[in-house]
């Protein structure tokens, strides 16, 4: 792999050089943005997006095996990332991909300090496992997830700190990760996420605590009474449809 980056002449480089040309045409304030955007602001808007969706989701589930899975589904998103990242430690030692600015000149390089090895890009994988993981609980969020991973990226290219291909792997992984563990870690994961419904300090954190017996939790409302939960928002059910 690294033999094939030195090479000027093959695809990988010459996008390498389209889209990071674009970083030369671009206004220097453009640039700045780029580089916040791509190295923490998706990062961050990625966290957001999955906060956002366990807050709707816990508002709107239909019963209480709803809730706890769809809580299991968006606690996997950040798991299957770290996870991701983990396995992506010896593939980068196994590679040993230079970064493309230390075999490549003319390239506006907009994060100066990357030493480490290029193949697979850590945020691409972040923010692709992350989205694939997301797009598993609810498919509306799962879209904008997606679109932002790739806008991840394209911006990992545009800065000059790795290399198309490092962004595809970096894809890759994170995607095979969130679908291939996925089974098991809702089957780790439910059981956990339906024993904090039932609990009285963290409960809240299933299912907001609503109803007309003085805002009870209505998982504990069954618990301990043994009355069905009514249900709500349906219109929001969308956990693995």
């Amino acid at each position: 792999m690294a033999g094939l980056a030195q090479s000027g002449s093959n695809p990988d480089v010459e996008l390498l050089y389209d889209i990071n040309g674009l970083a030369k045409e671009a206004p220097h304030w453009f640039d700045r943005v780029v580089e916040f955007v791509g190295e923490f602001g998706l990062l961050f808007a990625m966290v957001l997006l999955v906060l956002w969706c366990w807050w709707r989701g816990r508002r709107r589930a239909a019963g209480d095996e709803e809730a706890a899975a769809s809580v299991a589904a968006l606690a996997w998103a950040p798991l299957a990332a770290a996870i991701a990242v983990l396995v992506n430690v010896p593939i980068r030692g196994f590679v040993e991909r230079p970064r493309p600015f230390l075999t490549h000149q003319d390239l506006e390089v907009l994060v100066a300090g990357k030493t480490d090895y290029s193949f697979v890009s850590d945020h691409a994988t972040i923010t692709m496992a992350m989205a694939v993981a997301l797009f598993v609980a609810n498919r509306r969020f799962g879209l904008a997830g997606l679109g932002l991973a790739l806008v991840e990226g394209f911006c990992r290219v545009y800065m000059g700190v790795h290399y198309p291909t490092d962004v595809v792997g970096g894809f890759a992984l994170g995607t095979a990760v969130a679908l291939l563990l996925s089974p098991l870690a809702m089957a780790l994961l439910t059981p956990v996420a339906r024993a904090m419904g039932r609990s009285e300090r963290v409960g809240w954190l299933i299912r907001r605590r609503t109803g007309a017996d003085g805002g009870r939790d209505p998982m504990l409302s069954e618990a301990r009474d043994g009355r069905p939960n009514g249900a709500s928002g349906a219109d929001d059910r969308d956990l693995a449809a």
